[in-house]
């Protein structure tokens, strides 16, 4: 009878890591062995990267990072940043035992909570927040099919898009499309992430982090950083100024983003969380993608209760007025170690 066992990934177990996730079926995107490196040098989290194996072979991971915070506090996360995480398994046992172990670690840190972002709840008993919802749609072979099947009014937009002159193209780096995305978050009152982020992103996923940029006569207007893993296409981060909000850029540049992946052979589109409530949310459903509620599950260990660092939180209105305010070269300077904070 096999023995099911937890270990830590280190440089040796990356690549096995990694077969793993492409051959799991709960796994996702933010559950390859390179976030380690991301969180650890980018923004110098401390990870455990936990594996259950049995007879040598990987059956269930389960990536953590600790967040410690003055002004936030003190979790214990899969994964921060990502939008999906939690465990990704084979079989209940060696779920279970990445399970325990990561709670186990949780009481040892004594960190305020633990948390798994995962697509669907799996503890009953813990804590969850019906904060965001995902949005993911099948894409069709044919370009011209997923056109059509946006709703009318949003394809008007896109069409805008087109007459305006708008093109997209595919960047090797991350300058034109930081630019767009830094000044997109500043008129938002969010803190941006730093230049080093992007670029580590594109150096450690290479091929499956693409940036598209949509320019009009050759001035960008608006850019789009995608992961791509799978059969999945996966628009993480993107934003633009006032031109794209005139242009309809960023309605453009979503459907080339689709565009692109139908005609490279991938098969969904996956829009990301976003808040109820909010801008984001009903721009995501204009498109005719249904919302699909995520429920984190959350386990209290010192803390007594959630905190509500969200934006969204009314005790943040203040400092959202604040920091729109902020010349831009400051914003983009300071923003850096406020958000490594939030997770």
């Amino acid at each position: 009878m096999s023995h099911t066992t937890v270990g830590l990934m280190g440089s040796q177990d990356r690549a096995r890591w990694d077969d793993f996730v492409q051959r799991c079926p709960d796994a996702t995107f933010f559950h390859r062995s390179g976030w380690q490196q991301v969180l650890e040098e980018v923004f110098d989290h401390t990870t455990w990267f936990m594996y259950a194996e049995s007879d040598g072979q990987i059956q269930a991971i389960l990536p953590l990072a600790q967040v410690r915070s003055r002004l936030f506090g003190n979790t214990l996360t899969s994964l921060p940043f990502c939008v999906y995480g939690g465990i990704a398994s084979l079989n209940r046992e060696a779920a279970d035992a990445v399970d325990v172990a990561a709670q186990a670690l949780a009481a040892r840190l004594q960190v305020d909570h633990l948390e798994y972002r995962q697509m669907h709840a799996t503890h009953a008993d813990w804590l969850h927040k019906t904060l965001y919802a995902t949005f993911r749609k099948p894409l069709h072979a044919d370009p011209e099919h997923n056109l059509l099947e946006i709703p009318r009014k949003q394809r008007a937009m896109v069409r805008k898009g087109i007459t305006a002159g708008l093109i997209s193209t595919i960047d090797t780096d991350t300058r034109r499309f930081f630019d767009c995305y830094a000044a997109s978050v500043h008129q938002l009152g969010t803190p941006v992430f730093s230049r080093r982020y992007f670029q580590a992103l594109q150096m450690i996923f290479g091929d499956d982090c693409e940036v598209l940029c949509v320019q009009q006569a050759n001035k960008p207007v608006c850019a789009v950083l995608s992961f791509l893993f799978r059969d999945e296409v996966l628009p993480y981060y993107g934003g633009g100024g006032l031109a794209a909000r005139m242009l309809a850029g960023n309605d453009f540049m979503y459907w080339e983003v689709m565009r692109r992946a139908c005609g490279a052979g991938y098969r969904l589109f996956d829009f990301g969380r976003s808040k109820y409530g909010t801008g984001a949310f009903a721009f995501k459903k204009n498109w005719g993608f249904a919302p699909q509620a995520l429920h984190y599950d959350y386990q209290l260990h010192r803390a007594k209760k959630l905190r509500n660092i969200q934006p969204l939180n009314p005790s943040f209105d203040l400092f959202i007025k604040a920091w729109r305010m902020l010349p831009l070269p400051l914003a983009n300077a300071i923003g850096p170690h406020i958000v490594r904070q939030l997770g």
